[in-house]
């Protein structure tokens, strides 16, 4: 069985050093210098922190823990074996999600042992650090702050939020940005011609690239795992070039005709707006399916619920924006693939949810008077009253503190002279906006002193 990609055990690494035709196309295209990190551009300038941690350029390499902050697939991973491996370190990689402080204490006692008895540093990379409970998180400072270990830990989560102050403090925060097609697709070419790619074996025709490039979503190890097994299919029917049909029967997944700088990046996501509106929950699960599948941008998807939420639902569900506003952080967190669920769970959510455009119509109307420059001046008794001279001018006289009056609405002008009576917002009798249509009337009673 193959070494997962993202792993490195001594003995995946001495099984490639032997054969490394035996090792996954993405063990065997990871960078062995910080020159071949796909990305990542603003961390790599001569002279960056990540440079001088390795021993490149003059100055202090600064602090001896490294904290990566970014999604998944952009090479978190990658950064710290470069970085063992530039500076002749031991690598040692644990997972928050099942090692624990006993795990922790093993590896820096180890470390310790190898750095007294042979000279030899450890990099500790510790993987998903925001799993660590702040207990947990603790156990790690001793080996900080005395330089028994570098760590370097990988989040996808806010380390502001997820990681302790003190190892934050003692900690280089390296962001990571997402992989670009144009990253992704410097990297297939690499791994098709380099030797110990696929050594020019295969040609990668455009189509094939696109969609290999829309499977891959931003993720490098999906990409070479893609083109790998679209290699071996179109090497095992005696052909050199990889076409789209090669990749679609390789990976199983059908070509989606979506171009996201085109028509159709707006066509589907205006459909899936129009079918969430329509109340059609499979329908607009549909187009959420094809912009996944096509490899949109799942925070494009999200800003389109967001807005969704308020444009055709607003106060007829109330949690409908909050829902939305939780899945768009969720997503930026995650990222693709996790990030479909939370997106699905959304969408199902707003296309069953009641609909009222209230709130929409009752801004595009404020708007669409004030362009007409229908105004006027504040109401005097609304006017600022707190600087000097103010009273002289009547600013602020008059006015009633809602508070001071039962139910605490007071019987007064609020708007200009001329758009005093105007009304806006008129509610639904949808959902919970029910409740708003009885409130507003009411109010509107009270503040002309009917009530």
């Amino acid at each position: 069985m193959d070494v997962e990609p993202d792993l490195f055990t001594a003995a995946a690494e001495e099984r490639q050093e032997k054969d490394p035709s035996s090792s996954p196309l993405a063990v065997r295209m990871r960078p062995r210098t910080l020159d071949e990190v796909v990305g990542q551009r603003h961390l790599l300038k001569p002279g960056s922190p990540l440079r001088r941690l390795v021993g490149e350029g003059t100055g202090p390499a600064g602090a001896s823990s490294v904290i990566l902050w970014g999604p998944p697939g952009i090479g978190k991973t990658t950064l710290a074996y470069v970085v063992s491996k530039a500076t002749d370190k031991r690598f040692v990689e644990l997972s928050a999600i099942t090692a624990g402080v006993k795990e922790v204490r093993a590896v820096i006692d180890g470390a310790r042992r190898a750095s007294g008895g042979y000279g030899k540093e450890t990099v500790l990379f510790l993987d998903e650090i925001h799993r660590f409970s702040k207990a947990q998180q603790d156990s790690l400072l001793p080996a900080v702050e005395n330089r028994w270990v570098t760590l370097i830990a990988a989040t996808t989560e806010n380390p502001y939020f997820s990681v302790i102050s003190p190892l934050l403090s003692r900690s280089l925060l390296l962001t990571l940005e997402p992989l670009t097609d144009e990253d992704l697709s410097g990297l297939m070419d690499r791994a098709v011609t380099e030797e110990r790619g696929l050594g020019g074996a295969v040609e990668l025709l455009d189509d094939a690239r696109a969609h290999l490039l829309r499977i891959a979503g931003g993720d490098a190890r999906r990409a070479l795992t893609a083109l790998e097994a679209a290699a071996g299919g179109a090497l095992a029917k005696g052909e050199r070039e990889i076409t789209l049909q090669t990749v679609e029967e390789a990976v199983d997944r059908a070509a989606v005709k979506y171009d996201r700088d085109g028509d159709q990046h707006y066509d589907v996501a205006s459909a899936l707006i129009k079918s969430i509106r329509g109340s059609d929950v499979d329908a607009a699960l549909h187009y959420l399916a094809r912009m996944i599948e096509a490899g949109e941008d799942p925070r494009f998807i999200a800003r389109r619920l967001m807005i969704s939420a308020s444009e055709d639902i607003g106060l007829a569900d109330p949690q409908a924006l909050p829902l939305a506003v939780a899945a768009a952080q969720a997503v930026a967190m995650i990222g693709f693939p996790e990030a479909a669920l939370t997106l699905s769970h959304a969408t199902i959510a707003l296309a069953l949810a009641p609909k009222s455009n209230a709130a929409t119509n009752a801004i595009f109307a404020a708007r669409e008077d004030v362009r007409n420059g229908l105004a006027g001046p504040v109401p005097p008794h609304l006017r600022d009253g707190h600087y000097k001279g103010a009273a002289k001018l009547g600013h602020a006289q008059g006015y009633v503190y809602p508070h001071d009056v039962p139910g605490a609405i007071a019987a007064q002008q609020y708007a200009p002279d001329a758009l005093h009576g105007k009304r806006y917002y008129e509610p639904t009798r949808y959902g919970a906006e029910a409740r708003y249509a009885d409130v507003v009337e009411k109010v509107r009673e009270r503040l002309k002193g009917d009530g």
